[in-house]
């Protein structure tokens, strides 16, 4: 098994250079304060390309949006493709482990992943990463498509009391038998929209958070963690080419429904 290990300070500076970065993006998509880029897969990596998502928020400071995508619990009150999502152990302070599975619209076949997530806040940036990992307890599902998050995460940085950038930027591999071409396409029109979801999520957290555990944040305050443990050594990671592709109807169909609004274009355990 490959190990796995938990991303350092260097591999969170990578990520937010990548987040920043505009050398070798392509610009897709820019309307009313979001923007998509794509980034080519290199010859000899995986043929999914790597989309960046960026928003402008005028209206939600950042540690807002940063416990929004930790806070499990109202992940399910507002994502309405989440079929089950839950934390399975800790890793470190800063480190889990979970499971993540979400609803794609007929003829595709449901997903599900198992990631390794890890955050860190560096001034007034907020990182979450995640990269698939294998776990022996939850071995792929007869009934669901193991997807493969090659890299995803977010950088929430702050721009002002009330203000912030929300970058999001992932090469996720849904497998099944679509083509690669079909799969890059389809994620640059859900990028914006899953954003844009989110963005209205936030705006409605402090008064849901108020009435549920107003004062539990655990990625914020360690001690308060209850998650089992569990040792670095006992997961792997997970390789697209080690999963079966599994057949899904037509081309035509499949990209129909691809861009419809049902469709989550990626793991959404922050995610």
């Amino acid at each position: 098994m490959e190990p796995v290990q938990v991303p350092d300070a260097d591999a969170f500076r990578a990520f937010q250079a990548q987040c920043e970065a505009e050398c070798g993006w392509q610009s897709r998509y820019s309307r009313e304060g979001v923007g998509v880029w794509v980034q080519p897969p290199p010859p000899a990596g995986p043929a999914v390309h790597t989309v960046k998502c960026c928003i402008d928020i005028q209206d939600v400071p950042a540690e807002t949006v940063y416990d929004v995508l930790h806070d499990i619990e109202y992940r399910r009150k507002w994502d309405m493709n989440v079929i089950d999502t839950h934390d399975i152990a800790r890793l470190a302070t800063n480190a889990d482990v979970g499971y993540y599975a979400w609803k794609c619209p007929k003829p595709l076949k449901n997903r599900d992943v198992v990631t390794l997530r890890s955050w860190q806040v560096v001034d007034k940036s907020y990182m979450i990463i995640n990269f698939s990992v294998k776990h022996a307890q939850y071995p792929p599902r007869k009934d669901l498509v193991r997807a493969v998050s090659i890299l995803a995460g977010y950088l929430v940085q702050s721009t002002g009391p009330n203000s912030c950038t929300l970058t999001y930027l992932a090469q996720v591999d849904p497998k099944g038998k679509l083509p690669k071409w079909v799969v890059n396409k389809a994620s640059q029109y859900l990028a914006p929209r899953m954003l844009k979801k989110m963005h209205k999520a936030c705006l409605k957290y402090p008064s849901w958070k108020q009435q549920n555990n107003v004062n539990v944040k655990p990625w914020l305050y360690p001690e308060q963690n209850k998650l089992p443990t569990m040792m670095l050594s006992d997961l792997a990671l997970q390789h697209a080419a080690s999963l079966e592709n599994i057949d899904e109807s037509s081309l035509s169909e499949t990209f129909r429904c691809l861009q419809s609004d049902r469709t989550n274009p990626s793991p959404g355990r922050e995610t």
